[in-house]
C-alpha cells in the first residue's frame, strides 16, 4: 500500500544528482506514488531528446489523476492557504488518498498544517 506522495522537487533532485533524493527513492520507492502535477513538472525540465529517461523512472510509480473531489479540495486549500494551484492540488491528493507528502517545500507545507509532510533531507 502506498504511503508517500512524491512532490516534484524530490524527483527533480534525483535527476540533478542529489544523493539524498536518490537514497529516499531507493529506500521508499515501492511505497510512493506521484501525481499528474509531479509528472508534468518533472517532464517539463527535460529536453525532448532526454524525456524518455525521465519517463522510465516516472512510469515506475502509480500516477494519481485529478478528480472532481481533488479539484474541489484544492480550491478550498488554495483559498485558505493562498497556495499556488499546483501546491494546492498536491495537498489535495495527499488528503484524499491519506498520503504523506514528501517534499523540500517547507515554505508552503509546514508541520501541523492540513496535511502530513515529510522532509527527507
Amino acid at each position: 500500500m502506498s504511503r508517500y506522495l512524491l512532490d516534484s522537487v524530490i524527483v527533480i533532485d534525483h535527476f540533478n544528482g542529489v544523493e539524498a533524493a536518490t537514497e529516499f527513492l531507493a529506500t521508499h520507492g515501492r511505497d510512493c506514488v506521484i501525481s499528474v502535477i509531479t509528472r508534468a513538472e518533472t517532464l517539463a525540465g527535460f529536453p525532448t531528446t532526454s524525456e524518455p529517461l525521465a519517463r522510465v523512472l516516472l512510469d515506475k510509480f502509480a500516477t494519481l489523476p485529478v478528480t472532481v473531489e481533488v479539484a474541489d479540495t484544492a480550491a478550498r486549500l488554495r483559498r485558505a492557504h493562498r497556495w499556488k494551484l499546483p501546491d494546492a492540488i498536491q495537498a489535495a491528493f495527499a488528503i484524499q488518498e491519506g498520503l504523506t507528502l514528501v517534499t523540500r517545500n517547507t515554505r508552503d507545507f509546514k508541520s501541523g498544517g492540513p496535511i502530513t509532510v515529510e522532509t527527507p533531507y
